[in-house]
């Protein structure tokens, strides 16, 4: 584990970074609930949900759990923060969609597919300016990184892959996932600059910056 900030500090951080995961999980239930396609990683989720009958959120908490121990041979250390966005956005994600349906007005469904990329990269500017560490996926891409490889081609490749083995399990990749792969750079590009706290440990390399 990284080291613990002192408590003072933890205090001030943790809110914003509960908050970042809390938006983060709402904004990939909002996509689930369009049913318009989404991001790569929950196309897998999904796919796993679909085919376990397990709920989404619940499969995303398992997953994680499994990518995290990829961490061992990379020697990453995960910090509060990763261990609570393994749990935290599965379980906002499970308890939103127990409340949220695919909403019967088309349009209705296209603004969900909106607002998950809005909320998710407003979460992950919260979530990564906290400064509480990396996202368990994103750990694997910053790991790699160190040992020579481009973030961005070792991001390609993995959430391709995962993108692919999601849509052939069942997952739902539409416009969604188009719109959420193009615009979720952008959106933390603007949003973490903003809402990063000062005095936090050094960010994630730009190819490889979300909250998950």
């Amino acid at each position: 584990m990284l080291p613990r900030p002192p408590r003072h500090e933890l205090r001030r951080r943790l809110p914003r970074l509960l908050v970042g995961l809390v938006l983060c999980g709402l904004g990939i239930a909002v996509m689930v609930a369009a049913e318009l396609g989404l991001g790569p990683w929950d196309v897998l989720h999904q796919g796993l949900s679909r085919m376990t009958r397990i709920p989404i959120g619940t499969v995303g908490i398992l997953v994680g759990l499994v990518v995290l121990l990829a961490w061992l041979p990379l020697r990453e250390r995960p910090g509060v923060g990763t261990v609570l966005n393994v749990v935290v956005i599965g379980v906002v994600i499970d308890v939103t969609l127990l409340v949220l349906d695919t909403p019967n007005a088309s349009w209705l469904r296209w603004l969900y597919m909106a607002a998950g990329p809005v909320l998710f990269g407003v979460g992950s500017g919260f979530y990564i300016g906290a400064g509480l560490g990396a996202g368990p996926r994103d750990g694997i891409m910053t790991g790699l990184a160190r040992r020579g490889l481009s973030v961005g081609w070792v991001r390609g490749c993995l959430e391709m892959s995962v993108l692919a083995l999601g849509w052939l399990l069942g997952g739902t990749v539409g416009i969604g996932t188009v719109v959420f792969a193009a615009t979720i750079g952008p959106i933390v590009h603007v949003t973490l600059p903003r809402l990063a706290m000062q005095d936090v440990p050094e960010h994630p390399p730009p190819g490889a910056r979300s909250a998950r």
